[in-house]
């Protein structure tokens, strides 16, 4: 079968789409350049193009058979692109419309989480027009910073940005005005949440498996975009030290949540295991990384996967 998967692929001009232009273009840049690499050295007919504006003009001009999507962030990882490529009737990697939306949106995401019981922080929603964003006196209840129900430290960010872009964790009541200033400048709509201080865990999911669970070990005291995109400032142990009850649970929410969404192909799913040992779940990315040293290809080559093998098994399953 598989065989036969391969051979179809060799038959049809595939299209990796990269670049961007959300906050995450350069890291989607990376992610298309090495899964280029990795389908060429399976012997496929590949492309690269870099999606703009101009996007559907693209497609329809290249004649594309299938699209492997490397985007992240907005325009790409929000069900925008997909929606395109339904329409265009060209089948692609990932997730679909509704998922994409409802992952990248974690504000909703953390709605649909709650509904199905999973553990979430306590969170608030704020949208710049809400007086509490403009520092107006009069405001709904539940739209103030005072309002919230969980004590400092907190932490503020974009909805709809991944790799930390924006965000920030407060300890001290007069940094949240510049936290909120900051975050908004990246989204119209901000999370503020409480502060889950623990071992910060991903699991990562390629059709129905979850993979072996990673923990992530910051040299700094937080995850920042540069630690998670500059080699040595961030350490990655697999497996994660949990126990093994806690582990089994860490992979079973991570599953939940990708089927409560609705997401298909693969998936990375973020959580923090408190000190008594309690997992939260953060956020799911539909389209994480996937360069050779990115957590879920590293987690596939724990469980056995190249990333040779991993790029073409999730091709395979956009068929």
């Amino acid at each position: 079968m598989k065989n036969e998967k391969l051979k179809r692929l060799k038959k049809m001009k595939i299209a990796v789409l990269m670049g961007g232009t959300s906050a995450e273009r350069e890291v989607s840049l990376s992610t298309g350049k090495a899964i280029i690499e990795a389908l060429k050295r399976k012997g496929l007919k590949v492309i690269s193009i870099d999606v703009d504006k101009d996007i559907a003009k693209k497609l329809l001009k290249e004649k594309i058979n299938l699209a492997f999507i490397a985007l992240h962030g907005r325009g790409g990882e929000d069900g925008t692109i997909q929606g395109l490529l339904e329409l265009l009737g060209i089948p692609y990697t990932g997730s679909g419309v509704l998922a994409s939306a409802l992952a990248l949106n974690k504000a909703q995401a953390k709605k649909v989480f709650k509904f199905h019981g999973l553990p979430v922080p306590k969170f608030q929603v704020l949208k710049k027009e809400d007086p509490a964003a403009k520092g107006e006196p009069r405001q709904r209840r539940g739209s103030r910073i005072q309002d919230l129900k969980f004590p400092l430290p907190l932490v503020i960010k974009p909805a709809r940005e991944g790799s930390t872009i924006g965000i920030s964790i407060i300890h001290n009541k007069r940094d949240i005005k510049k936290a909120l200033e900051k975050a908004f400048r990246y989204d119209e709509e901000i999370i503020i949440e409480e502060y889950i201080e623990g071992k910060e865990v991903t699991v990562g999911i390629v059709g129905d498996e979850a993979l072996p669970v990673i923990e992530i070990r910051p040299k700094d005291a937080f995850y920042t975009y540069e630690a998670k995109y500059i080699k040595g400032l961030t350490d990655f142990i697999i497996p994660a030290r949990l126990s093994k009850r806690v582990y089994s649970q860490v992979q079973r929410i991570a599953l939940t949540a990708y089927h409560a969404l609705g997401c298909r192909h693969f998936a990375r799913v973020d959580m923090i295991v408190n000190k008594k040992n309690k997992p939260y779940l953060l956020e799911l990315n539909t389209i994480p990384g996937m360069t050779a040293t990115s957590l879920l290809p590293q987690a596939a080559a724990k469980r056995g996967i190249s990333f040779d093998n991993l790029v073409l098994k999730i091709l395979e399953m956009a068929l």
